[in-house]
């Protein structure tokens, strides 16, 4: 189990170094931020001593060690725009972030897993085929234009909720919905697969044949049979949350980390941009490796072939 764990847990410090490595390179190489925090009419004496004193006139492999020094020491950086720590300013957006995606994981699980479940215990049935039709509709809907169609249908002809802001928690509502519909749909379809396929083993049929009643069979052998690939796309979900605010919280104006990422890489913010892809980076390494321990826990194979794969 400790041999498990220690590959797992490489793998994710790995992970979140190369992510945050080409989040490095790749912000320095698509802009000078100097020109584009002072202005193109700034005289080039400023725009030396702007970089100057973030260090941008260092060699770019100088920048580097220097970045992941200071991360070592806990240091983040200070946002160019007003000299605030960046994790100070990615900080005070989280909650409402999580505002947002937490309901949406909850709407997400609480609708996709049973329609799933439902459609695969009626497969080929008139339910069956409805539950897929409209999970194959929310799945194709891009977000910003499903969101972009509440607001029109519930804010601008009904009036029912706002369009856009935080001010009360009907300002919530229809991004948490935004966000949910999707991820409900994908998993419903992953969960009716995976339904479809435990109802189909023997272990399933010998189960039956013995008289064992039919939800004690579901709940008692295909559910938790069932439940590792499933448990794969909540786990993706949960490690995507603050990345996948990023259109909603743009299409309605929500103050939250997705929305404040969009305004740093339009303003080349170094710090803030990094700070926020760390999160990310760390978020799913860490969402990632929750799931490859429910894996050990469902299925002690996984557990031995991980600490085989080691040697």
């Amino acid at each position: 189990m400790l041999r498990f764990l220690a590959v797992r847990f490489g793998r994710a410090l790995l992970t979140v170094a190369l992510v945050v490595t080409f989040a490095f390179v790749v912000l320095r190489l698509s802009g000078d931020p100097a020109t584009l925090i002072l202005g193109p009419e700034v005289p080039p004496e400023a725009i030396r001593a702007f970089r100057e004193s973030w260090g941008l006139d260092e060699p770019l492999w100088r920048q580097y060690f220097s970045y992941f020094g200071a991360i070592a020491s806990g240091d983040l950086g200070n946002s160019m725009r007003d000299g605030r720590p960046a994790l100070e300013l990615v900080a005070d957006r989280i909650p409402a972030t999580l505002a947002l995606t937490v309901p949406a994981l909850l709407l997400k699980i609480g609708i996709g897993i049973p329609a799933g479940v439902y459609a695969a215990m009626h497969r080929g049935g008139p339910i069956d085929r409805t539950v897929m039709l409209v999970a194959v509709a929310g799945f194709t809907v891009p977000s910003f234009v499903l969101g972009l169609v509440l607001v029109m249908v519930f804010s601008v002809q009904l009036g029912w909720l706002p369009s856009g802001g935080r001010d009360t928690w009907l300002h919530a509502v229809l991004p948490i919905v935004t966000m949910g519909v999707g991820g409900a749909a994908i998993l419903a379809r992953f969960t009716r697969s995976a339904m479809i396929e435990v109802l189909g083993q023997p272990y399933i049929r010998t189960a039956s044949a013995k008289g064992v009643p039919w939800g004690a069979v579901i709940r008692g052998h295909a559910l938790p049979n069932a439940a590792i690939p499933t448990v794969t796309i909540v786990g993706f979900m949960v490690g995507s949350l603050i990345a996948g605010a990023v259109v909603v919280e743009s299409v309605f104006s929500w103050p939250g980390v997705g929305r404040l990422l969009v305004v740093a890489v339009s303003n080349r913010d170094l710090a803030v941009v990094q700070t926020i892809l760390l999160l990310v980076a760390a978020t799913m390494v860490t969402a990632n490796l929750i799931v490859d321990l429910l894996y050990g826990a469902l299925d002690p194979r996984m557990r031995r072939g991980a600490g085989q794969g080691a040697h």
